[in-house]
């Protein structure tokens, strides 16, 4: 029975793969649509409502429980995720007193509905039966730890954790298509490394829509940041240009970069991020330099997609994986770093300028199965 679960799971993805493309143009056109209806709301109510996270930021960051608060953050925002994931799993495995082969192709079903994608499951899967076997794990509720050992294993890349751009001055091109939060994730890190004491300058290099460059502005004021624009069509190499220059002149720490992101025409998009890529090897060379993909956790399995494709036609660094509180299609997470091999950098649990934390994968997995630090 379980053959035909995953044979049918199979061919969805390939399904899911042939159409991602249009689902991609149908997608931006009623982003397009949407951010241009938000940008009509009261800017005064939602800077109000920032100053206020600010604030709370602020005080959080001034006691020595910030580090507590954040895990307990996370462990809210992964909620959903952890009902599709571990308390199946924990379910599956109070259900069976010993290690079996139906056991384990009842938790594979569960990692494969959950968004962690077949590929991966299936080894995530074979490396619990490997590991059992070596450790001679009879019980099946012991095999929750080695699970767990295996999910950190997948999702730690053994780089530094979060954006390297300790040294200064530094660059972070921001890509990914609209709708995933892209901007909103440029605004919360120049938030971050503001509070941090650094120097931050944004470039508004997506100017293809003039939503987007109105929304980097808004952002720009909530968190007290310049803003670098040119008008609406653009070259965004050109306002990157410009904006690299202005760094230099006022000695910026960190220079963050939106970029374009349109699927539809792969071609395109290579070359506008070509164009860019050149200017700052020219004008910049010296900057320490990230080049992060933000994604859209409650996509699911297109988000994996979408990645494909990013890198494809550029060198991603590390991934933005935003709202995770809203969806419980978290497990997109494990594909994408098991499959694509690009480190997890930074994820979004919630609505605040503290919400978009430093990935860690070990704290990571103990949220998601609910377990303390």
């Amino acid at each position: 029975m379980f053959k035909k679960i995953l044979s049918r799971f199979k061919q969805e993805e390939n399904n899911e793969s042939e159409n991602e493309m249009q689902d991609e143009i149908d997608h931006e056109l009623n982003v397009n649509e949407i951010e241009e209806m938000e940008l009509e709301k009261s800017n005064e109510e939602i800077l109000e409502k920032e100053i206020m996270d600010n604030a709370s930021m602020e005080n959080s960051s001034r006691n020595g429980n910030e580090k507590i608060s954040l895990f307990s953050k996370l462990k809210q925002g992964l909620s959903k995720t952890k009902q599709g994931i571990a308390d199946k799993v924990d379910q599956v495995l109070k259900s069976y007193k010993k290690v079996d082969e139906d056991l384990f192709e009842e938790i594979e079903e569960i990692l494969i509905t959950s968004d962690v994608g077949v590929k991966t499951s299936l080894e995530i899967i074979e490396r619990l039966r490997k590991g059992a076997l070596e450790r001679k794990i009879t019980e099946a509720e012991d095999l929750k730890g080695l699970l767990k050992e295996i999910l950190v294993n997948i999702l730690d890349k053994g780089e530094n954790q979060g954006l390297d751009i300790n040294s200064s001055p530094a660059i972070i091109l921001v890509v990914g298509v609209n709708g995933v939060g892209k901007t909103t994730s440029i605004g919360k890190i120049a938030h971050n490394l503001k509070l941090g004491g650094k120097k931050v300058l944004l470039a508004a290099g997506d100017t293809f829509r003039a939503a987007a460059i109105d929304q980097l502005e808004i952002w720009g004021k909530r968190v007290g940041v310049d803003v670098i624009k040119h008008q609406e069509g653009a070259d965004p190499a050109a306002v990157i240009f410009d904006a690299i220059q202005s760094a230099k002149a006022r000695k910026i720490d960190v220079l963050i970069c939106d970029t374009a992101g349109r699927l539809h025409n792969k071609k395109n998009l290579m070359n506008e991020l070509g164009k860019v890529m050149k200017v700052v090897d020219r004008e910049f060379n010296e900057a320490a330099r990230e080049i992060v993909l933000v994604l859209d956790a409650t996509t699911g399995q297109n988000a994996l997609q979408q990645a494909k494709i990013f890198k494809e036609v550029t060198d991603i660094t590390g991934i933005v994986l935003t709202k995770l509180d809203g969806t419980a299609k978290g497990g997109v997470v494990m594909a994408i770093s098991n499959e694509l091999n690009i480190p997890v950098k930074l994820v979004g649990v919630g609505e605040g300028l503290n919400d978009l934390q430093t990935f860690n994968a070990e704290d990571f997995v103990n949220a998601l199965f609910g377990d303390d630090k």
